[in-house]
């Protein structure tokens, strides 16, 4: 049974107010009032007996309480959110085939769940599910060989497509532990090590290409990798740093211990995550996936990102509908 005074809103108040450490932009975030902002963290304070937050400091940081609480607090609502998500999608039953192209990055952390809960809604329908690079899914749902896709934005408008932004994913610097002389560097420390590409071939490669271009920036091109979990390996032995995003950065959780995550040393860039399907199709069927996607894409990748990651707070989110 839950803690008598304990109350989810309490708790999302206290997830925001510990990533934030401002009661102002907490209540900006969660669209409370500043003093009912405080009202829910004292209600809860109260509730667990002890102080979670040190008040007296700017900004506010948590009690070593507090910090124990927090990692239960970001689980329960973790798995709060996941269940509602995975209750969105409506029923699918009528359908008598599905075909889903789905961007390679989603692999290990969502991809599994999506199918899992697709398939207990697809009770009579022929059901294929394509993991690919964004162009290879862009082309093919150009072709209509996917009922639907989701893949980077190109931002290019294809015929007969409905776009539905799922994800900001902004560009992230990453490069070997303990190389970069400063928690943020700066472009004189790019010249350190060799920039490590993505290829040409791929649309992530063609927009850091652009982005460094449009900044004046050159760097000798050295090497190019089509295998991003081979860019990382690289990134961890050493032998240069690279531009990636932060679902790139997850991805490569076994070097995590190796590599450092900065922001971009120079303007900032991100991209896009779309669900896209053709204008032929009953408007719920795309848009409720769209939103079980969204739920999915909090849980499983932007949730352990923040927590590993911070600084990406209000840059890694969700693109509500």
């Amino acid at each position: 049974m839950l803690m008598k005074g304990i109350t989810l809103r309490g708790l999302e108040v206290f997830e925001a107010l510990a990533e934030s450490g401002s009661v102002a932009r907490t209540a900006e975030t969660i669209g409370l009032s500043q003093p009912a902002v405080s009202q829910q963290l004292s209600n809860l304070e109260r509730a667990v007996g002890t102080e979670l937050v040190v008040r007296g400091t700017r900004p506010m940081r948590l009690t070593p309480a507090g910090r124990g609480f927090l990692l239960r607090t970001t689980a329960a609502l973790s798995e709060l959110r996941l269940a509602q998500g995975e209750l969105t999608v409506m029923d699918l039953s009528d359908l008598s085939t599905l075909s889903i192209g789905l961007i390679d990055d989603f692999d290990h952390d969502l991809t599994p769940r999506l199918v899992t809960i697709l398939a207990d809604n697809l009770s009579r329908c022929r059901f294929k599910l394509i993991t690919a690079p964004s162009l290879e899914i862009s082309a093919a749902m150009q072709e209509r060989k996917f009922h639907i896709a989701v893949a980077a934005s190109t931002g290019q408008l294809l015929n007969d497509v409905v776009e539905y932004p799922l994800l900001t994913d902004p560009f992230i610097l990453v490069a070997p532990r303990d190389v970069m002389n400063t928690r943020e560097p700066v472009i004189a420390d790019l010249t350190l090590l060799p920039l490590l590409r993505y290829t040409g071939e791929q649309l992530i490669g063609r927009q850091i290409e652009t982005h460094l271009t449009r900044e004046g920036l050159h760097f000798e091109n050295r090497f190019e990798v089509g295998s991003h979990l081979a860019l990382m390996a690289m990134v961890a032995r050493r032998i240069g740093w690279a531009i990636t995003t932060p679902l790139g950065y997850m991805r490569a959780a076994r070097f995590h211990d190796k590599i450092e995550a900065f922001p971009l040393p120079f303007a900032a860039l991100s991209r896009t995550i779309s669900l896209f399907a053709g204008t032929d199709w009953n408007e719920h069927v795309p848009r409720d996936i769209a939103q079980t996607m969204r739920h999915l894409l909090q849980s499983q990748i932007i949730d352990p990102a923040l927590s590993r990651l911070p600084w990406l707070a209000g840059n890694l989110r969700v693109i509500k509908a």
